[in-house]
């Protein structure tokens, strides 16, 4: 028998859940992680033709993102076409993409390869995919532990969503890493400005309710566990 203290933390800790495992989909799924707005007439020269359909090469679309109002995001990019009307398009990067290696110098491999760039771009694209299979993971062993009528199995579904809580920090945080190093290497134009897209606030909305789910899911477990070996105490007494 549950005590309805530890079912009501229960469930509120699975809705918690399941919002941080909603936003942080759609956080991953979007491209609005950071923005560019940049005046009128500063862009002259950008080449959205080569954005679009050209190689991949990391200097060329920095500077179509600064001068297009691009988007950038965890597996898109984006740029705002004016000819012949203003219409938004996007570029997804492919997963070679998302592992090419990352230079001081952009778009020059001969250069020496920028170590920290490089393992932060990898880092941005995996913890989310982690979190998420750790969420679902924990939703796993919350299923078999309700089928089973054990909660022992509580414990372990907190840590694992305190895990997840971690990756889903560490994804934020490699992202405005790599975003500021890029930046550094190859600064904006006068005039255009960058800030914070509404994709990287879901994932940082997410974060503290993992957190807060896997403190439910903790406190629930550690106080049955108290609980019950009180009453067994008790009975053997």
């Amino acid at each position: 028998m549950v005590d309805n203290r530890y079912a009501t933390a229960l469930v509120i800790g699975s809705v918690l859940s399941l919002m941080a495992t909603v936003y942080l989909s759609v956080a991953v799924g979007t491209q609005h992680w950071y923005q560019y707005s940049c005046p009128p007439g500063k862009r002259e020269g950008s080449n959205a033709t080569e954005f679009i359909n050209g190689e991949f090469d990391e200097k060329t679309y920095s500077e179509t993102l600064f001068r297009l109002n691009g988007t950038l995001g965890l597996w898109w990019r984006c740029i705002l076409v004016p000819d012949p009307k203003m219409e938004r398009q996007c570029v997804s990067f492919t997963l070679p993409q998302q592992f090419s290696p990352k230079y001081k110098h952009l778009g020059n491999p001969n250069i020496e390869e920028d170590l920290l760039r490089t393992y932060l771009w990898r880092c941005q694209f995996l913890l989310p995919l982690v979190s998420l299979a750790l969420v679902f993971l924990g939703g796993l062993v919350g299923v078999c532990a309700c089928l089973c009528r054990s909660f022992t199995p509580t414990l372990g579904v907190g840590v694992l969503h305190l895990l997840a809580g971690l990756c889903t920090l560490g994804t934020v945080c490699c992202f405005l890493a790599g975003v500021d190093l890029l930046q550094q290497y190859s600064p904006p134009p006068e005039g255009v400005v960058g800030s914070l897209g509404w994709s990287l606030y879901l994932a940082l909305i997410s974060f503290p309710l993992q957190m807060m789910a896997a403190a439910l899911f903790l406190w629930a477990a550690r106080s049955h566990r108290k609980n019950y070996s009180r009453m067994t105490a008790y009975r053997v007494a």
